[in-house]
C-alpha cells in the first residue's frame, strides 16, 4: 500500500564514511522493511483497544483512516523532496517520525493519542515508500553494475507489503504469549526503528543535491488527456484494492474475536499476515502475465475472496474466513499491479510520476473512504450488515473495471 513505482531521477553516486553500497542496499532493505512493519503493528491489537479502552468500530476506522490520511498528503508533499535533498536525508527524518509515533502509541491508549500516532505514522510512510524503493535501485546498480534492475525491485516489494505482513503476524504474537500486549510490540518496535536509524546514518548517498535548488513545488498529478478512460478504469480498480486491504488491516481482525469467538490476538495477526502476504506472493508470480490479465484475475480473486470471507463472517467459518482474506490479498495485489502497469503503458516518460500520482491518489482514497463509511455504517446496522454492503459495494466497483477493461482490450 505505497507510492513505491513513482520514478527517480538518474543518481550521482556521492561517497562518504561507512559501508558500502551492498551493505548499504541491506541496511536500507531492513529500515524499509521494519518501518513498513510497524505502521500495522496496531493490527491485531485492536479488538484490545475496543475491549479495554472502549473504543468503538468506528473510533478504529477513523484511527485507520489518519494513517491514511497521513500517507495521501505526505506522498504529495513531501514523497518526492529525496530526489532533491538525496536519499539519506528523507530516510532518516521519515524514521524518526516513526520513532515519535512510537513513543505516543506506548504511552498512551486514549483516543487523541493514538489518532495523532497513527497520521504520524502515514506522513513518515509517504516520505520513505518512493525514496527507499529508488535508493535500492540506486545501491544496487553501483554494487552490481552488471545485474538488472529486476533484484531491488523484487527487495522493494517484499520490504513493502513483505513488512505489513511481518508487522501484523509477529505483533499478535508478542501481544499473545509476552505481557502488557498494548506496551510490548510497541517496545520491540521501537528499539528496531532506533536501531535501523543508527545504521542508515552509514549508508552511502546517491543523490547529489543541485548546486541551485528549484522552489519548491508539491507533487503534481496529470492524467494522460489522450487514455483518461483507461486511467478511470485502474483508478477504480485500485480504489477497490485498496478499499479491501484497508478492511483487513483495521477491522477484520475484529471479526475473528467478536464475531467468531477466536479472540487470540495471535490468529488476529495471522488474519492480515495472510492478507499481505497473498498480497506480495501474487505480485511476484505474475510478473510475465500482460497488465490485462492481471486486473481480470485480480478482479476475480477479490471478488470471490471478499464474497468467501463475508459468508464467513454471517455462518460464522473461521477458515472460510481465512481461505477468503487470502484470496482477496491476492487479487488486490494483482490488480494494483496490472493498474500501475497500465498507467506506465499509456503514460509518457515525462509525465510518468504524475500519472502514477494521480492511481496512488485513487488508491489512498480507497483505503480510508470505504473503511470509514463501515465504520458510520456500524452505528446504526449490525457488523454483518455493514460488511455485506461494503462487500456489495466493492464487488460492483469490481465489475465496473471488469466490463470497461473488457471493452478496453477489444478496441
Amino acid at each position: 500500500m505505497s507510492a513505491q513505482t513513482l520514478p527517480a531521477p538518474t543518481p550521482t553516486v556521492a561517497s562518504r564514511r561507512g559501508v558500502g553500497h551492498g551493505a548499504g542496499f541491506w541496511v536500507v532493505a531492513a529500515a524499509f522493511l521494519v518501518a513498513m512493519a510497524f505502521t500495522v503493528v496496531p493490527t491485531p491489537l485492536w479488538p484490545l483497544y475496543q475491549r479495554e479502552a472502549g473504543y468503538s468500530t468506528l473510533m478504529v476506522t477513523v484511527a485507520y483512516a489518519a494513517y491514511a490520511v497521513g500517507v495521501t498528503v505526505s506522498l504529495f508533499l513531501a514523497g518526492h523532496l529525496s530526489d532533491r535533498l538525496g536519499r539519506r536525508r528523507v530516510l532518516l527524518p521519515a524514521v524518526l517520525i516513526e520513532i515519535v509515533s512510537g513513543v505516543l502509541l506506548l504511552a498512551s491508549t486514549a483516543f487523541p493519542a493514538v489518532l495523532i500516532g497513527r497520521a504520524l505514522s502515514g506522513v513518515a510512510v509517504g516520505m520513505i515508500t518512493a525514496t527507499a524503493t529508488a535508493a535500492l535501485s540506486e545501491l544496487h546498480a553501483v554494487a552490481r553494475p552488471a545485474a538488472g534492475r529486476s533484484f531491488a525491485q523484487l527487495i522493494a516489494t517484499a520490504a513493502n507489503m513483505g513488512g505489513f505482513a511481518v508487522g501484523s503476524l509477529t505483533s499478535g504474537l508478542l501481544a499473545e504469549w509476552v505481557g502488557a500486549p498494548l506496551r510490548t510490540p510497541y517496545v520491540v518496535y521501537l528499539v528496531l526503528l532506533v536501531a535501523v536509524a543508527v545504521a542508515l546514518l552509514f549508508i552511502p548517498e546517491t543523490v547529489t543535491p543541485p548546486a541551485v535548488r528549484e522552489p519548491y513545488r508539491p507533487q503534481s498529478v496529470a492524467v494522460p488527456p489522450s487514455a483518461r478512460g483507461r486511467f478511470a478504469t485502474v483508478a477504480i480498480g485500485a480504489f477497490a484494492a485498496f478499499a479491501v486491504l484497508g478492511l483487513f488491516a483495521s477491522v477484520a481482525p475484529g471479526f475473528v474475536g467478536s464475531t467468531m469467538g477466536h479472540p487470540s490476538r495471535a490468529l488476529a495477526g495471522l488474519v492480515a499476515f495472510l492478507v499481505f502476504g497473498s498480497s506480495v506472493v501474487s505480485q511476484l508470480v505474475v510478473g510475465r502475465i500482460s497488465a490485462g490479465r492481471q486486473i481480470m484475475a485480480g478482479l476475480s480473486l477479490l471478488s470471490l475472496g471478499l464474497i468467501a470471507a463475508t459468508v464467513a463472517v454471517w455462518l460464522p467459518h473461521l477458515p472460510l474466513f481465512l481461505i477468503g482474506g487470502a484470496a482477496s490479498g491476492a487479487g488486490a495485489g494483482m490488480l494494483f499491479k496490472g493498474s500501475v502497469g497500465t498507467v506506465f503503458a499509456i503514460s509518457e516518460p515525462a509525465t510518468r510520476g504524475e500519472a502514477l500520482a494521480g492511481l496512488f491518489l485513487a488508491g489512498y482514497l480507497g483505503l480510508s473512504i470505504p473503511i470509514l463509511g463501515f465504520g458510520l455504517a456500524t452505528a446504526v446496522v449490525s457488523t454483518q450488515v455493514a460488511l455485506v454492503g461494503f462487500a456489495a459495494g466493492v464487488v460492483a466497483l469490481a465489475a465496473v473495471v471488469a466490463v470497461r477493461n473488457a471493452r478496453a482490450a477489444a478496441a
